[in-house]
């Protein structure tokens, strides 16, 4: 998962796969950076609990923000994958930051960023009781918000009021490097990126961070996104 911070809106980068110690680009050190890259928890990654339980020990040693990202719990992941993220983390000691608070910038480590991409949200409300025991404060970057309907609305708004981040993750969930070889940059940020952001503001969503879909960019989406 792949997420950029910026003026526009901060985004995670999806997709990275390798077993967690060999991913320098998941680990925040505190480099104040914007694009942030995050190691996949889904089934499909096939990172195994040995490679998760690597990286939060490096989270802890070298005093990292230790970045990691699902889909759907209970379908893209299991939720015993996700309950043993959360109990590592605690039994490390290990905080729990959001993508605002990397916009808003002044992130230390050691830490854990989790985050969760689409429209389950259903599925991520049920995880609210295993949240809660530990205390974590997660982001969930939304797609196709405009086809969420209000009762799912009404249970994302109960997540952001217990403390978890609301982001965007643009209109339709596109590849973003393909349609802007079709149309253009401005295009995508006029169609993707800025009605996405819009329209979680104007449902009272506080937005700082985008996510693109699949993880696909390029270095010229990056700077038009922040710029």
């Amino acid at each position: 998962m792949i997420a950029v911070l910026g003026a526009l809106a901060p985004a995670p980068l999806a997709g990275c796969q390798a077993p967690g110690e060999d991913v320098d680009g998941a680990f925040y050190d505190g480099d104040g950076r914007a694009v942030h890259c995050a190691l996949g928890l889904d089934t499909v990654t096939r990172n195994s609990l040995a490679s998760i339980d690597t990286a939060l020990d490096r989270a802890a040693a070298r005093g990292e923000v230790v970045e990691l990202y699902a889909h759907d719990p209970g379908r893209t992941v299991e939720v015993e994958t996700l309950a043993h993220v959360l109990e590592g983390a605690t039994a490390r000691g290990l905080p729990f930051v959001t993508y605002a608070a990397f916009a808003r910038g002044g992130v230390t480590g050691p830490g854990l960023a989790l985050s969760f991409d689409d429209t389950s949200i259903s599925a991520w409300y049920a995880l609210r009781p295993l949240l809660q025991q530990h205390a974590a404060r997660v982001t969930f970057f939304v797609s196709r918000y405009h086809k969420v309907d209000t009762e799912q609305r009404a249970l994302l708004h109960e997540l952001a009021a217990d403390g978890h981040d609301i982001e965007a993750h643009s209109v339709l969930h596109l590849r973003a490097p393909e349609y802007v070889e079709d149309f253009g940059v401005e295009a995508y940020l006029d169609d993707e990126v800025r009605p996405s952001i819009e329209i979680l503001r104007a449902d009272g969503f506080e937005i700082s961070a985008f996510a693109y879909p699949f993880g696909a960019r390029t270095g010229e989406l990056d700077r038009a996104l922040l710029g």
